[in-house]
C-alpha cells in the first residue's frame, strides 16, 4: 500500500471541511472593522484527495490529458445576478427622490461621496437614510470593475451610522450569494447574536468562501467541536492564520480555558467575530471604543441596565436607534445611584411621571430638569423625540413652555405649538411662525448666523454663488450636488452659516424643501439649547 504524505492528508482533510474557495487578502471594506469572514477568492480549486498535486498535474502536457480516461474536475462558476447598484428597500418615490438621481455620475466617484458623509444634524441623517436605502436608477459606470461599488458603500455607510437593521435589508434585497455581501451579513448577524442563522447561510449557500476562523466558529457553535479542531489545527499547520487568532480560537475550542487565569491581549482591530470570541472565553470587551455598531450587542439585559443605557443613549446621539427604544430603557428600572447616566434616567421618568398625569405643576418642575440633563449629555434631539409633540400640546408656562416649544422643533413638529408663554423671546416667536411655513421678517436683534441661513429662503443668490451646484444640477449629475449639499448644510453645525446657506439653496432646488427648513431650524436652535436653562 502507498503510504499517504502527512501533509497531503492534512491539506487534503482539512479542504473536505471548507467549500472549494479559499479566502485571499487584504480584506475588501474601507470599514476597518469589518472581519473578513467571507472575502474574494483569489482562485478556484478543483483538486480533491487521490487527484494529482497541482505541482504535477501542471507538469502534464494537454495531450497527455487528453489520453488519459480520467474525468476533469467540474469547473464552479457564480451567474450574473445583475448590478446592486440598482437595489434598494424603498422606492424612489417614497424615498421622495427622483429615480435618475445618480445620473451621469460614475459609481467610484459616487461611493467616495458616499463614504465621506458624515452629518451630525437630525434632518441631514435622514435625508442620507432615505438616499442610501433607495432604489435608484443605477449610475454611470466608466469602469466596469466599478460595478456593485456603490451599493457596498452605501451598506457600509450604514454600518457606519450604527444602521445594521437598515443595512441588513439592502443587503437582503441582494441576497447573500456574494461573499463581499455575505461577509457584511455575517458580521451583522454577530453584532445581533443571530450567529447561528448566518453559519447556517454559509453552509447552504453555494460560492461563499469562509475564512477559516469563521469556518471553526461555526463548526463548534453547531457541536462539532473535533471538526473545528482540526480545521484549526490545520490551518495553522499550513499558516493560514495568524499567531494571535490562534491564539484566541485556541481559547475558544479549549472548554477549561475559563477556569484558568490567563487573559488573552486584545487586538488593534476588533472585528465582530473576535468580540464574540472573546465574550465566548470569558473576557467580554467594552464596546464604548469600538465603532457605533458594536454597542448595538450590548442593547439586550446580559450585560445589566447600565450597559444598556449605556448602548442605547450612545445610539440614540447618533440617531442609529429611535428615541422611543431609548425611552423605554430609561425606565426599565429605578436608578440605583446618582451621577451621569443615572441621573438622566431619573429625570426622564420624573418627565414620565408629570406626562402620564398631566399635570402642569409637575411638568413645569421636571421639563426643565430633564431638558437639562439630556443637552449636557448631547441628547437634545433625543428628548426631543420621545416628548417634543406632547409637551407642546400641554403648554406649560414659565420656561419650561419656552422648551416645550424648543423640543417641538427639534422634532419637526411645529404644528403642536398653539400657545408660548410670555417668557418666550420675539426670536422664539418668529422661529415657530418660520417653521410653520409663514413668512415674516427677522427680529431686529437677529444674529448674522440666523440671518445668513434664512437668506437661503428668500431672495435670489448672488451670480456665481452657487456655479458649482448650478453645473452639476446642468450636467445630470443631482446626486452628486445632492450629496455636496448636504455636506455644505452640515459645515453650518461648525458655523459656517455661509456654506450652509449655499447647501440649504441647493437642497430646495432639488426637491428637498421640508429638509432644508428643518435643518435651518436646528442650526438656528443650536445656541439657544447650548446654554444653560436660566
Amino acid at each position: 500500500m502507498t503510504s499517504i504524505d502527512p501533509k497531503v492528508w492534512l491539506i487534503a482533510t482539512t479542504l473536505a471541511l471548507l467549500p472549494l474557495e479559499l479566502a485571499a487578502r487584504p480584506p475588501l471594506s474601507a470599514s476597518d472593522w469589518l472581519s473578513g469572514t467571507v472575502q474574494e477568492p483569489q482562485r478556484q480549486s478543483g483538486w480533491r484527495p487521490g487527484d494529482a498535486k497541482p505541482k504535477d498535474a501542471a507538469k502534464k502536457s494537454r495531450s497527455d490529458l487528453a489520453k488519459s480516461g480520467s474525468v476533469e474536475p467540474v469547473g464552479v462558476t457564480r451567474l450574473g445576478e445583475g448590478n446592486p447598484d440598482i437595489r434598494g428597500t424603498v422606492s424612489a418615490r417614497a424615498a421622495g427622490l427622483p429615480a435618475d438621481l445618480w445620473g451621469e455620475t460614475d459609481a467610484g466617484t459616487l461611493a467616495q461621496l458616499v463614504r465621506a458623509q458624515n452629518p451630525h444634524l437630525p434632518a441631514l441623517r435622514r435625508l442620507l437614510r432615505r438616499v442610501l436605502a433607495a432604489r435608484l436608477d443605477p449610475p454611470m459606470l466608466t469602469d466596469k470593475s466599478q460595478e456593485g461599488a456603490l451599493y457596498l458603500a452605501r451598506v457600509d455607510k450604514l454600518l457606519d451610522m450604527g444602521a445594521t437593521g437598515a443595512a441588513q435589508e439592502l443587503l437582503n434585497a441582494a441576497g447573500p450569494g456574494d461573499p463581499q455581501r455575505f461577509r457584511r451579513l455575517f458580521d451583522i448577524a454577530l453584532l445581533s447574536g443571530d450567529e447561528g442563522r448566518a453559519c447556517d447561510t454559509m453552509d447552504a449557500t453555494p460560492g461563499i468562501a469562509p475564512s477559516f476562523q469563521a469556518r471553526i466558529f461555526c463548526l463548534a457553535l453547531g457541536g462539532d467541536w473535533a471538526a473545528a479542531s482540526l480545521v484549526h489545527y490545520g490551518a495553522v499547520t499550513l499558516g493560514e492564520m495568524d499567531p494571535e487568532t490562534s491564539q484566541l480560537l485556541a481559547s475558544y475550542l479549549d472548554d477549561g480555558f475559563s477556569d484558568t487565569n490567563e487573559i488573552l491581549q486584545v487586538p488593534k482591530t476588533v472585528t465582530p467575530l473576535t468580540y464574540r470570541l472573546f465574550e465566548a472565553i470569558g473576557q467580554p470587551l467594552p464596546s464604548a471604543s469600538l465603532p457605533l455598531a458594536f454597542a448595538l450587542s450590548d442593547l439586550d439585559d446580559n450585560g445589566g441596565w447600565k450597559a444598556q443605557l449605556d448602548a442605547a443613549e450612545r445610539l440614540a446621539r447618533a440617531g442609529a436607534i429611535p428615541a422611543s427604544q431609548l425611552r423605554e430603557i430609561y425606565v426599565l428600572q429605578k436608578p440605583a445611584a446618582s451621577g451621569g447616566v443615572w441621573d438622566r434616567a431619573k429625570a426622564v421618568q420624573a418627565l414620565e411621571a408629570a406626562l402620564a398625569e398631566r399635570d402642569s405643576a409637575k411638568l413645569a418642575t421636571a421639563l426643565p430638569t430633564a431638558f437639562e440633563a439630556m443637552r449636557q449629555a448631547g441628547l437634545f434631539y433625543s428628548l426631543a423625540d420621545m416628548v417634543g409633540a406632547e409637551t407642546a400640546v400641554l403648554a406649560p408656562s414659565g420656561q419650561a413652555g419656552v422648551i416645550a416649544a424648543w423640543l417641538a422643533l427639534g422634532a419637526d413638529q411645529a404644528q403642536t405649538i398653539e400657545h408660548l408663554p410670555t417668557e418666550a423671546s420675539d426670536f422664539d416667536r418668529w422661529l415657530v411662525d418660520f417653521a410653520k411655513g409663514k413668512a415674516a421678517p427677522l427680529p431686529a436683534d437677529s444674529d448674522s448666523q440666523s440671518q445668513n441661513l434664512v437668506s437661503a429662503f428668500t431672495g435670489t443668490p448672488a451670480q456665481g454663488e452657487d456655479e458649482t451646484a448650478a453645473g452639476l444640477i446642468a450636467a445630470n449629475r443631482k446626486g452628486e450636488a445632492l450629496l455636496a449639499a448636504i455636506a455644505d448644510v452640515d459645515a453650518g453645525a461648525e458655523g459656517d452659516s455661509a456654506r450652509a446657506a449655499r447647501g440649504l439653496r441647493v437642497l430646495r432646488v432639488l426637491g428637498q424643501p421640508d429638509i432644508a427648513r428643518q435643518a435651518a431650524i436646528e442650526l438656528m436652535l443650536a445656541p439657544r439649547i447650548a446654554r444653560p436653562t436660566p
